[in-house]
């Protein structure tokens, strides 16, 4: 989800009606930020409050480890009645990590199959990467597999809901509503196709840039995002973003579905509600589709706390990411106290800096990339109104984001910027050991390769997850069963 649509942050098109809602009524974050361009390890280290790299997610086939501490296992302990709803993308045997309850299946294969290799090359592409087919096929069609499961996910969602207030056991409860849209490819209902015009439909702020006038991993991209193989002509961009701004109000339905539910329940006034996502979506910006980059269509994310309780309506500028997250949860959780951490995490609480305080704030974000287009990982520091990017063999960019804030130009170089660069290459060493991390990247995907090769022979048992259910004890089935709907306990309460 590109925040950049949203009007919350200056979108003029899409409309969404239910996020406007929470953004109105909460607080903006204005400069937030993934770990991670793209999904797995960006979900991991939001998870984990841990850089992607120190859990070894290196792409979008990495295992999450059963040993690292999840927000999900902490509020468990803390007598969170835990629940998943949709995608989190989990890599292996563990398709919980904390979670007590799981209500949906997942998206994305489980297993090592989508291993980057470096050894390929940095333009190749393979047939399971993003092509422009998810442009040229853009528009309305009757349903999608990514329609199709958010739909299960909202009534999983809305169904669990109500099954913890029909519980009454008085305990709190954390549920994950994991939506895969508006993820490509941009196939839209035609009911929300319809609720949008061709002439309405804004063009890209900034235009395609030369292939030659690129940075490094944005000229790689043009390859390992099939760029080379097909033309896109101007038609082709508005119809995919007129798509893509249709799933949005379509989504926001969805969205409002869960809320209204929350309603119902009547725990609307005792729910903190937070929408975040896991990277952003260039759609057409700088002539670039997806994700998987550090400009900010890309690696930026909406952030929005909706607590009207707590929080008094407000917008925040200074810099935070999804690691922030899992110590934020814990704090709300705790009361404003923070359990006992098992291991050390990256994040860092925003109950302060939601509340309007700015005090202590470190203002910086870290991101990192190793998949499709990279030889070496890709690292970006954000300080204060600065982001510079390194990548070993690749030409530095630094990019001062209040003057410049469609990076158009690469300060990278200059004598007037010269201290500031210098102490964030430094700050770059200080947070990563870049070789240690590359080889550490080669090692992992020479093992996952020999891995999936190896347990793809033979009898193949699969990872991916499969809710848990026993329909035979559901709706009516037994007068006498303490969990029928006709029990004498059920009628008493609803007479």
């Amino acid at each position: 989800m590109a925040p950049q649509v949203l009007k919350p942050y200056g979108g003029q098109v899409c409309r969404t009606p239910n996020i406007e809602r929470l953004a109105g009524e909460g607080v903006v974050f204005e400069n937030a930020y993934c770990n991670y361009p793209i999904c797995a390890p960006a979900r991991f280290s939001f998870m984990s409050g841990k850089m992607p790299s120190k859990v070894g997610a290196y792409d979008n086939a990495n295992e999450f480890p059963s040993e690292v501490p999840t927000f999900a296992h902490y509020l468990r302990s803390m007598g969170y009645h835990t629940c998943l709803s949709g995608k989190m993308h989990f890599v292996g045997a563990d398709q919980l990590h904390g979670f007590e309850d799981r209500v949906t299946t997942d998206v994305y294969p489980s297993d090592f199959s989508w291993t980057t290799d470096w050894s390929l090359g940095p333009t190749y592409w393979e047939p399971w990467y993003h092509s422009m087919r998810a442009v040229l096929d853009a528009g309305p069609w009757r349903r999608s597999v990514n329609v199709n499961y958010d739909e299960e996910v909202t009534v999983a969602a809305c169904r669990w809901l109500h099954d913890h207030a029909d519980r009454g056991d008085g305990k709190s409860f954390f549920l994950a509503t994991s939506f895969i849209s508006p993820h490509d490819p941009y196939l839209a209902p035609p009911s929300h196709w319809d609720i949008y015009s061709d002439d309405e439909i804004d063009e890209p702020r900034v235009g395609d840039i030369p292939l030659d006038e690129r940075d490094a991993h944005s000229w790689r991209l043009y390859y390992t995002t099939g760029r080379h193989m097909d033309e896109i002509s101007p038609a082709d961009i508005r119809r995919a973003r007129r798509a893509y701004y249709a799933v949005m109000s379509w989504l926001d339905d969805r969205i409002g579905r869960v809320l209204d539910t929350l309603e119902t329940i009547g725990e609307k006034d005792n729910t903190i509600i937070v929408l975040s996502a896991d990277h952003g979506d260039m759609l057409g910006e700088r002539g670039m589709w997806f994700k998987m980059s550090f400009h900010e269509w890309s690696v930026r994310v909406p952030m929005i706390v909706h607590a009207p309780g707590m929080y008094q309506p407000r917008r925040i500028k200074e810099n935070v990411s999804l690691l922030d997250l899992f110590p934020t949860f814990l704090e709300w959780a705790g009361d404003g106290e923070m359990p006992e951490l098992v291991s050390e995490i990256d994040g860092a609480s925003m109950t302060g800096l939601t509340a309007g305080s700015t005090d202590g704030w470190p203002d910086v974000v870290y991101s990192e990339y190793c998949a499709e287009g990279a030889q070496a990982p890709l690292l970006m520091v954000r300080r204060g109104r600065w982001k510079y990017l390194y990548g070993e063999g690749d030409p530095p960019v630094l990019y001062d984001l209040e003057a410049d804030p469609d990076e158009l130009t690469n300060l990278a170089g200059l004598e007037s910027v010269r201290e500031i660069e210098a102490d964030l290459h430094a700050e770059v060493f200080r947070q990563w050991d870049p070789p240690a991390f590359k080889d550490a990247v080669i090692e992992s995907q020479k093992r996952r390769h020999f891995l999936h090769k190896a347990l793809a022979t033979g009898k193949r048992v699969p990872w991916d997850w499969s809710p848990r259910r026993d329909s035979s004890r559901e709706y009516i089935r037994d007068v006498g069963d303490a969990q029928g709907m006709l029990s004498t306990e059920w009628s008493d309460q609803k007479r």
